[in-house]
């Protein structure tokens, strides 16, 4: 199924953290807390203005993402949790 992500609106997976600590802890799985980092996987049109242009988003397919603990909503598209968030709940673009 493919999924297009209307007006802006943003598609993202997150990106899995190491489960291990910096002093080499394992972390169980019931303790792991959800990465606030993620890949955009596809992006809406963006909105339009009052002109009816378009404005078009910042963010672009493949750009590593920040964005807040609970932002978006959780979606499963072809069997993979993906995350569907509008473009100003994410922080940043991660260089």
């Amino acid at each position: 199924m493919a999924f297009t992500p209307l007006h802006d609106r943003v598609l993202v997976r997150r990106v899995e953290s190491d489960e291990k600590t910096a002093g080499g802890l394992i972390i169980p799985e019931s303790a792991k807390e959800k990465p606030a980092e993620g890949q955009v996987v596809s992006v809406g049109a963006g909105l339009r203005d009052d002109d009816g242009d378009r404005i078009a988003l910042d963010v672009t397919a493949g750009d590593k993402v920040l964005f807040g603990k609970w932002s978006g909503t959780e979606i499963t598209v072809d069997g993979e949790e993906l995350l569907i968030m509008k473009e100003s709940d994410i922080m940043g673009i991660i260089a």
